[in-house]
């Protein structure tokens, strides 16, 4: 009954969701399941990252436009659907003190209305299960921590008929599960980076492990592991189609696809609410779900 399963993807911003659960995405694309990724800006404020496109005026003149050509093709790569909620970037404050945000971004839009625009989205494509960032965004980037406060309150919102009138909003409808992308997480790290020493190979995630252990990170708590290795190839194919955002010689793909596949072929979430029984850990987004579909 695959067909009468929708997942919904909530982003930030183009190119999150090619990094974050794309191999998930392909597979369930690949098995039937009808894949919405909903991207709230439209990346107007990143940084040009690939060292290649530095310094091209016609990108640095028409990011946004560039950024929506990188989404469809990404968008094609990955065999889902895509919608913008139409927010725009809030781009990523730096220095001692951060400077305040620029009005008008995403990130200071009032968080009820801006929830509204998604809950029209739920209610028109009825997912099932719906995936987004955890309350720090995955990292501290305001536009990821925006993402995260509208789903939360848009997953409740979308069955609140009082709050979102059917009129406006569309009929009411109340999804199952909700989940956390947890992929850059440290057992996956730790392994792939001892993996890499154990090969005699330079592994890119020394500084990465080094930085954490520094900060005091926290590990989150994973509760699905989906089995996706087959798709970690169309995974990077639409990570590089965002040519703004990704250098194909970088870090991103220094690890064999072979070592990925051996050591650690899952990408990886935290269950945050669910309204259908489910055993963990889970190897399913679905799980709960897919004999009720």
């Amino acid at each position: 009954m695959t067909d009468q399963l929708r997942l919904m993807a909530v982003h930030a911003h183009p190119d999150d969701e090619s990094s974050k659960g794309a191999a998930t995405m392909a597979k369930y694309v690949s098995e039937g399941v009808d894949v919405l990724v909903v991207t709230c800006t439209g990346g107007e404020r990143g940084s040009i990252l690939n060292p290649k496109l530095q310094g091209d005026r016609y990108i640095e003149e028409n990011i946004h436009e560039v950024r929506r050509r990188e989404m469809d093709e990404a968008r094609e790569i990955l065999g889902v659907k895509q919608e913008w909620l139409g927010f725009v970037d809030s781009g990523l404050p730096e220095g001692d003190p951060l400077p305040p945000l620029p009005e008008g971004c995403f990130a200071l839009e009032d968080v009820d209305k801006a929830a509204g625009e998604l809950v029209k989205k739920i209610r028109s494509f009825r997912p099932q299960v719906i995936t987004t960032y955890d309350e720090n965004g995955g990292y501290p980037h305001p536009d990821h921590i925006m993402t995260h406060k509208i789903t939360m309150v848009a997953f409740e919102g979308a069955a609140d008929t009082e709050k979102y009138p059917e009129s406006e909003y569309g009929p009411a409808y109340q999804p199952l599960k909700v989940y956390y992308n947890q992929g850059f997480n440290r057992p996956r790290t730790e392994a792939l980076h001892q993996a890499m020493l154990d090969r005699g190979l330079e592994s890119p995630y020394g500084e990465w492990l080094k930085r954490w252990d520094e900060s005091g990170h926290k590990d989150r708590t994973l509760t699905t592991f989906v089995p996706c290795g087959d798709f970690f190839e169309i995974r990077d194919k639409a990570l590089i189609a965002h040519a703004t955002q990704i250098d194909p010689d970088g870090g991103w793909f220094r690890v064999p696809m072979e070592v990925q596949r051996s050591v650690w072929p899952t990408e990886e979430y935290e269950l945050a609410k669910s309204l259908v029984d489910t055993s963990l850990p889970e190897d399913d987004l679905f799980a709960g779900i897919r004999d009720n579909a």
